[in-house]
């Protein structure tokens, strides 16, 4: 009685109870053995000098593979003429092509490329696509970014691959650069001299490359001067947060001058008495200087 249960078609499918058992058990150790083929890769694979961002895509795909290969046998298990459908679905993927969605194949052949070059790692910030953020994972068909405000950017591939990359911290060591203006009436080189030693005293500012104090444009109402520092990468906002401060204090303290925009105003066509009247009644306001 149990045999002929087991042996029963099941209506419209053609498919005996025993056979979708079988099939059903064939699925779900195939899903158990690539969890733990997938798990015994990944553990032997991380003993190797393979980085991080490599080992998750290859397990990825590794993962994607044997899902195919699965179904495969799950149909097969159901009597289905696998070949025939492996035919179908090569005719299909050639008709998707055909059609212009090929987007999903170059996609993860720049995954495998990113992958393999690594020009970005996991951890480390950059910039692709005009998107800034720290790389969280790249995937067989994207790349995820999350920005500093938390956001999450999933950029694809061939956007990754197919684009500038700007790897922020990738090297060792970083320059910071810290622009302030003094005053025409300052001490140029007492200026330059204060922000050199600023940075010459700082724990946390490397002294090979030494640091430096350049003078980059005469602008309007001020000298401006950048201040050059060579940091770690992972101090470089430390420092620029305290060099900006501390430039502040020591000039404020030395007297030197970091003037607000100003702008010469020249009054022709009037008499000197008419001068001197508009010179009284046209004063600046409160924290405005005027230079006539």
């Amino acid at each position: 009685m149990g045999y002929e249960i087991m042996e029963k078609v099941i209506p419209y499918t053609g498919i005996t109870i025993s056979r979708l058992i079988f099939a059903l058990i064939v699925l779900i150790a195939g899903f158990l053995l690539a969890r733990y083929v997938t798990h015994i890769f990944k553990n032997a694979i991380r003993k190797t000098n393979i980085p991080d961002l490599t080992i998750q895509f290859l397990t990825r795909l590794l993962n994607v593979l044997f899902y195919v290969i699965i179904i495969l046998a799950f149909l097969k298990s159901l009597n289905f003429d696998v070949d025939s459908y492996i035919v179908g679905v090569s005719a299909v993927i050639g008709l998707v092509l055909g059609l212009g969605m090929q987007d999903t194949f170059t996609n993860l052949t720049a995954g495998v490329c990113v992958s393999a070059i690594r020009p970005i790692d996991m951890g480390e910030t950059v910039t692709v696509n005009g998107q800034t953020g720290r790389v969280r994972a790249v995937g067989v068909m994207s790349t995820e970014l999350l920005t500093p405000d938390n956001q999450l950017i999933t950029i694809p591939n061939k956007l990754v691959w197919g684009n500038s990359i700007v790897n922020m911290t990738r090297m060792p060591t970083r320059r910071v650069s810290v622009d302030v203006g003094i005053s025409y009436s300052s001490d140029l080189e007492k200026a330059i001299e204060i922000a050199f030693n600023l940075m010459k005293t700082h724990p946390l500012v490397l002294q090979d490359p030494e640091p430096a104090v350049v003078t980059t444009e005469l602008a309007n109402s001020s000298i401006n001067l950048q201040l050059r520092a060579w940091t770690k990468t992972e101090n470089m906002v430390t420092v620029k947060n305290s060099l900006t401060a501390g430039i502040l204090e020591a000039y404020t303290k030395e007297g030197i001058e970091i003037p607000f925009p100003q702008m010469d105003i020249n009054i022709r066509g009037i008499k000197p008495r008419e001068e001197i009247k508009l010179k009284e009644e046209i004063k600046p306001r409160e924290n405005e200087k005027w230079i006539v």
